[in-house]
């Protein structure tokens, strides 16, 4: 059995959609779980409860986390510690192995120009620093020899049929694409990379079901070469047949749409990412796996086939 907790979300949903290549014994986990595959089991959980999380993993050989709690570092700091405490614990009870689904948020702001597995941790945020407990929970496991694990990390993320979790298509793509001006978190002339999600599920996939990926970071498969802030509502505009108008969101802007749109409440202190070079490498997934990530302009044209067009 391998079972994804968190099945629901944009990576959840593409990771369920390439495990039948490995295994037809699938296990969807969530509050409000629907297939992905007709074969596939389901069970409604609530993952904040330590009991619920073992009944989940019992009878598991593999455990995949792709959770998306709610975005708000309080929120974070209370439950996703206590969460991922209880996962470990699970997984070594019931003898499973684990894959993580993980960011970049734990990476040193000064290393971000050229993003690798050995990037330097030293969180820059308070959500970063919840992020780097996490990783330390799992990896002191792994050293320990009481867990087999691994962490597949993405870069911020686009994709299909996923509206209401991209902050590129929230940003970028709804506004252009209602005839309004799109908004560039930061400055729009720092290069910014962004995770296919249809690759990150496939590349998540093939980690977990590898034998020698085990106890070790890797970067998920990103398009090399990013388009700078400007360059991607540019190609956005130009598939909408629009103009390529934008404002950029200072600090102040978003806290001052903070008060009407509480997510964005948490974005400045995440700004420092959209102020310099975001570039993210997966260099080693790629030679390891012989895998091509799907480039900028066709990922890009397929949201906009999937998500724009009737």
């Amino acid at each position: 059995m391998q079972t994804i907790l968190g099945a629901g979300g944009a990576i959840g949903v593409e990771l369920a959609k390439a495990l039948p290549k490995y295994t037809n014994n699938i296990r969807l986990v969530s509050r409000r779980p629907t297939r992905v595959n007709s074969g596939d089991t389901i069970m409604k959980t609530d993952l904040l409860d330590p009991f619920e999380v073992d009944r989940a993993v019992k009878g598991s050989s593999l455990v995949y986390v792709t959770i998306g709690f709610p975005y708000s570092y309080k929120f974070w700091k209370a439950n996703w510690p206590r969460f991922m405490r209880s996962v470990i614990d699970a997984c070594k009870k019931h003898k499973a192995k684990l894959v993580f689904f993980d960011n970049i948020y734990m990476y040193d702001q000064n290393h971000l120009d050229g993003m690798t597995e050995q990037t330097p941790i030293n969180p820059p945020s308070k959500k970063g620093q919840v992020r780097a407990e996490l990783v330390k929970l799992i990896m002191d496991e792994v050293e320990n020899g009481t867990l087999r694990a691994l962490i597949a990390r993405a870069a911020d993320f686009y994709g299909p049929g996923i509206q209401n979790t991209s902050m590129f298509t929230e940003t970028v793509l709804k506004p252009l694409s209602e005839g309004k001006k799109a908004n560039w978190m930061g400055k729009a002339k720092f290069k910014h990379s962004f995770t296919y999600t249809p690759d990150a599920g496939k590349a998540t996939a093939i980690l977990g079901n590898t034998d020698s990926a085990y106890n070790q970071v890797w970067h998920l498969p990103t398009a090399g070469n990013p388009p700078t802030g400007k360059e991607w509502i540019e190609m956005s505009a130009k598939a909408f047949g629009v103009k390529p108008t934008y404002r950029e969101a200072s600090k102040s802007m978003l806290k001052l749409i903070g008060i009407f749109v509480p997510i964005m409440r948490e974005m400045p202190e995440m700004l420092y990412q959209y102020d310099r070079n975001y570039v993210f490498n997966s260099d080693k997934f790629e030679e390891a796996f012989d895998f091509k990530p799907t480039s900028y302009e066709d990922g890009l044209k397929e949201i906009i086939e999937n998500d724009y067009k009737s």
